[in-house]
């Protein structure tokens, strides 16, 4: 399939309705704590970003960090992208899915099926930081909860909808490689793809696919799999920040 580059001029993104998106908030606040999974007695430390400006009915994001190789605090590795969503109106939740216990993420054989294992982990602490940060964060619009993963994350965040579609209104891969974007019309889909890395055969719609499903694949010039995160530079943070906040007010 020929691939689509596609180039929005930051001053489009920042007219009209997006002229009151926002690069920082001076009423952020951030901090981490600790859940815990007695089923499968399983820590699993998230991080929150908020805007204290309003609490009632905010809409809510879940994020999952590419593969960090267990060394840990992976969850807070894309704090310019968690910085500016919580500064225009998103409650951030990060999970930290690698433990120092964990095994490694298999790097040989069939990866669909190697790597298997540690994607239905990370769908079963989506499951249950769900379930627990409702009981919490009882004030928040769980209706309208975003799904956003990048690589590995983004795995597990195609295979979250794929299994449960109900519990999310909008999904975002930042380049997930191996787990097929389902083709499903809810939760919207939106998938960011990288320079360097093609992702495996029928992982990315068709162009029929794409338009049957309402499902977009954007292909972001300059920008590799590994600038996705903080390594970024300013532009390629503000050209993925800006498609995301595009996406998630529905434009």
């Amino acid at each position: 399939m020929k691939k689509l580059f596609y180039f929005i001029p930051f001053v489009l993104l920042f007219s009209g309705c997006f002229a009151n998106i926002k690069n920082d908030s001076v009423n952020l606040v951030e901090y981490d704590f600790t859940l815990f999974d007695n089923h499968r007695n399983r820590p699993i430390p998230i991080h929150i970003y908020d805007d204290k400006t309003s609490d009632d009915n905010k809409k809510v994001v879940i994020f999952n960090h590419g593969y960090g190789f267990n060394r840990g605090e992976s969850y807070k590795t894309y704090s310019k992208l968690y910085r500016f969503l919580a500064s225009n109106g998103y409650f951030v939740i990060s999970i930290q899915h690698e433990l120092p216990t964990d095994d490694l993420l298999a790097m040989d054989g069939n990866l669909y099926e190697t790597r298997m294992p540690n994607w239905q982990k990370g769908v079963k602490n989506i499951e249950f930081v769900l379930a627990e940060c409702k009981k919490i964060y009882q004030h928040l619009d769980w209706k309208n909860v975003s799904l956003i993963g990048h690589s590995n994350g983004g795995d597990m965040a195609m295979l979250f909808i794929t299994e449960h579609p109900e519990l999310i209104k909008n999904a975002v891969s930042l380049d997930n490689r191996r787990v097929p974007i389902p083709r499903i019309s809810e939760p919207r889909i939106l998938s960011l793809r990288g320079t360097d890395f093609p992702a495996d055969f029928g992982v990315i719609p068709t162009a029929d696919e794409q338009t049957k499903y309402g499902i977009e694949i954007v292909y972001l010039a300059d920008i590799q799999h590994s600038d996705m995160d903080d390594k970024g530079t300013q532009k390629q943070s503000e050209e993925i920040k800006l498609q995301i906040i595009r996406f998630l007010r529905g434009k």
